[in-house]
């Protein structure tokens, strides 16, 4: 066997918040480097914690080097004897399963109380989760996803060979069920970015890169679709390697051809050399959070587009203000954080494809089930930096998408299908709900506030005992009907950030990932954190932000008037104000802070079948290692909020995903051992396999096959 990698310190120029200046530079193109896009003047939506992890508290990791747990190792063994279960049917005619069974609202919730018992904070490079709990890898960067795909080999890496494997830098993932039995599903995940200093072995700098290198890192972008097996009875998961495996799919953002729907599509603004129609694009780009449909597809939002394009100095001068507004340089041919793409395709360079940039930036549907279907750009959701989409089938029976813009002091926006959802699993029904999001409303919302005065940026709470207000959502277009003065529906829909500037909405820190509960009807919003907050010239506290410099966040909850996911006017308070709660500035729903994990930057939600809500942070600010948390949100324990796992060093925690029988969490871990200066060759981290860092997808389950969290 040979050496292990020598692990890197963990040191480095720091990057914004928790996060590495490595991770800013990948992930997002050192966003907080270049100026705020949203400089509109309309209304604003207004330490290290240390602890002693013991063994006892460490579960398993399933790599060369991890920490065991007595039982773990043994129970392990078990299950990886487990006879593999017989292959579900597929060819042409796919198990649709019914709308209910692919959301994450389970059938088996049990009583729904939090029992684990939390984890402490840690910087520990392994997966850590509770006591009574193990945990697996389910697929890493390099797996085969296609049935011919050849064995990962990081030195003889190809763009031929990654279209045919698991992608890179795992962010969204969704399980949608194969059979009645719940022992087959598809695994669906979204590849966000890449990062070339920890994929290629002797890597100098990007414009060294060779031009086959440059088309690797664009087949590690995009999404796998991956058939999965249940080991034995347990909660354990595990990918399915014989057989035909009909649905497997890998999406990328080299050669997957997409299509255009709703009143944009076939606009001058969608139309390119390549596509004089304005009707199709290659690739998707940034793909971040997502959402399960009720009708069984996969929402998947691309977001930080702007840092793949260049050229930007040489666009039309008509258009450099609209690309200003996403984040695109006007003024320098390679800004800072660019990748260079142009060396491999020339549509990445808008001095000479000014139009390219216009097509991304979009809500992504992709049909698991048909892998034969051209995935879809959806333009009535609108364009900005989607973390995702999520939806809710109103009580009227419209489809319902919330959605956010991850920029600091950008929108929260919110769609209404024209058609209603049909119930059942006839092809039929589902063809008829293939269309929901292809017309509708398109709104931004816009907050109000009950206690401005008494807001002076330390995050005392007011007088009234809580951060709250009232907000109305204000409509964009309709179909193809503007209701935004001067501007077109196609270039509402084209220019979301503009038309949202134009109707005074309001300012948010980071608004990212928004989900409805299906229980409920009532809607969470990550805000993960802006450090800009009362910075300088920009915005102030407010009561919705009641902290200056935000660099821990805060978790929104929003009621729509009378129960009704179509309203045009809700309620709203914040649940958690973030960070270490011996700090006065923090907030837990007005649950006792003696008895709350510290938590930073929330970036992804997710509700059991309880109707619990369970949280993933990204870079978190208070030192230690990102990680997933739960609380409930009714009742007595509303605001007690647990640390349930973390992820490895440098790594961020996202998904996160609970199966509709609760026995089962999945969570991506993303960019382990990004810490700047660590390579192939020198890494941060050598999870989960003991060499060097790769992302993969893991499952949690409980051990004595019981609901997980409970």
């Amino acid at each position: 066997m040979s050496e292990r990698p020598r692990l890197l310190p963990l040191l480095g120029p720091a990057g914004h918040g928790g996060r590495s200046a490595m991770t800013c530079m990948y992930r997002c193109g050192n966003a907080c480097d270049h100026p705020v896009p949203n400089e509109s003047d309309n209304a604003y939506f207004g330490d290290v914690v240390t602890a002693e992890v013991t063994r006892r508290g460490v579960v398993r990791a399933g790599a060369v080097g991890a920490l065991v747990l007595g039982f773990g190792g043994a129970v392990a063994g078990t299950l990886a004897g487990s006879p593999a279960l017989a292959a579900s049917g597929g060819g042409s005619t796919p198990v649709v399963p019914e709308a209910d069974r692919v959301t994450s609202t389970g059938h088996q919730a049990g009583a729904g109380a939090l029992t684990f018992k939390p984890i402490p904070p840690n910087k520990l490079d392994s997966l850590v989760v509770p006591n009574g709990y193990d945990h697996a890898v389910v697929i890493r960067w390099g797996d085969p996803v296609l049935p011919d795909a050849p064995r990962f080999d990081v030195h003889r890496q190809t763009a031929a060979r990654q279209s045919r494997q698991f992608g890179y830098n795992n962010d969204f993932v969704g399980v949608l069920p194969l059979d009645r039995r719940g022992t087959r599903a598809l695994l669906v995940v979204n590849h966000e970015y890449t990062n070339e200093e920890l994929m290629f072995p002797g890597f100098t700098s990007l414009d060294a890169l060779s031009v086959e290198q440059l088309r690797v890192a664009m087949a590690a972008h995009g999404l796998s679709v991956v058939e999965i097996e249940r080991v034995g009875d347990t909660g354990q998961w595990k990918p399915v390697r014989k057989g035909r495996l009909p649905y497997n799919r890998r999406i990328t953002a080299l050669s997957t051809r997409f299509e255009f729907t709703g009143p944009a599509a076939g606009s001058t603004w969608l139309r390119t050399t390549a596509d004089p129609r304005g009707r199709t694009v290659v690739g998707t780009l940034n793909n971040c959070a997502g959402g399960v449909t009720p009708w069984g597809t996969v929402l998947s939002g691309e977001e930080n587009f702007n840092q793949y394009f260049v050229g930007g100095d040489g666009a039309p001068e008509a258009l450099k203000p609209k690309l200003a507004r996403y984040g695109i340089s006007t003024t320098a041919r390679y800004p800072s954080g660019s990748r260079k793409w142009d060396r491999a395709d020339e549509r990445f360079d808008l001095a000479k494809h000014p139009n390219e940039a216009h097509r991304f930036g979009w809500i992504v549907e992709v049909d698991p089930f048909d892998p034969e279907s051209r995935p879809r750009k959806h333009t009535a959701l609108g364009r900005f930096k989607h973390e995702g989409a999520n939806v809710i089938i109103a009580r009227n029976g419209h489809a319902v998408a919330y959605m956010g813009d991850d920029e600091r002091f950008d929108y929260l926006y919110k769609f209404v299908s024209e058609k209603k959802f049909v119930k059942g699993d006839s092809w039929a029904a589902r063809k008829h709900n293939l269309s929901l999001l292809e017309s509708g409303t398109l709104y931004v919302a816009k907050f109000e506030f009950t206690s401005a005065d008494e807001i002076d940026g330390s995050g005392k709470v007011p007088s009234d005992g809580a951060f709250n207000g009232r907000g109305r959502w204000i409509k964009l277009v309709r179909g193809t009907t503007s209701y935004v003065p001067g501007m077109t529906a196609a270039e509402v829909l084209t220019f979301t950030r503009l038309a949202g500037d134009a109707v005074g909405a309001t300012k948010m820190d980071r608004p990212e990932d928004v989900e409805p509960s299906h229980r409920t009807g009532k809607v969470y919003v990550a805000l993960t954190n802006n450090t800009n907050r009362g910075v300088g010239s920009n915005p102030a506290p407010d009561e919705a932000n009641p902290r200056t410099n935000n660099k821990h966040g805060h978790v929104l909850e929003l009621v729509e008037d009378g129960n009704d996911n179509t309203s045009e006017t809700f309620s709203w308070s914040v649940l958690i104000v973030c960070g270490d709660p011996t700090d006065p500035s923090t907030f837990f729903a007005g649950y006792d802070k003696t008895k709350v994990s510290p938590i930073s930057c929330p970036d992804n939600v997710a509700f059991d079948g309880a109707g619990n809500l369970w949280i993933s942070t990204d870079g978190n600010a208070l030192g230690s290692n990102d990680g997933l948390f739960a609380t409930a949100v009714e009742g007595p324990e509303r605001g007690h909020l647990k640390q349930f796992l973390t992820v490895p060093v440098g790594a961020e925690t996202c998904g996160p995903f609970i199966t509709t029988d609760n026995r089962s969490l999945f969570v991506a871990v993303q960019h382990p051992g990004e810490i700047s200066g660590a390579s192939v060759e020198n890494p941060a981290s050598n999870w989960p396999d003991g060499d060097f860092a790769k992302p993969g997808v893991v499952v949690t389950w409980r051990l004595d096959g019981g609901v997980v969290g409970s």
